[in-house]
């Protein structure tokens, strides 16, 4: 199992949400700010299984345009040891 952070500028947010949950992922999103001149951010929390990391890395590389200047969104991705749902 892994988890993928994204971190999306709120231009960006509800299309990449609405895309992966579409897609049938699960995702939370946290309201967040940060860099330089503190932007709105979301942070999205998707998790997946090893062979769908791909497919949710495509999926939000789709729905944020390239942009040179500014970055639209950063991502990570983590090994989950356990994983529970209650």
């Amino acid at each position: 199992m892994k988890m993928i952070i994204a971190i999306v500028n709120n231009t960006r947010s509800e299309a990449v949400s609405q895309a992966l949950l579409n897609a049938d992922f699960r995702v939370t999103r946290l309201a967040t700010t940060g860099s330089f001149l503190r932007d709105g951010d979301t942070t999205l929390m998707i998790g997946a299984e090893k062979k769908r990391v791909e497919d949710v890395l495509a999926l939000i590389r789709s729905k944020i345009p390239p942009n040179i200047e500014k970055k639209q969104a950063t991502l990570y991705v983590l090994n989950v040891k356990n994983f529970n749902r209650v």
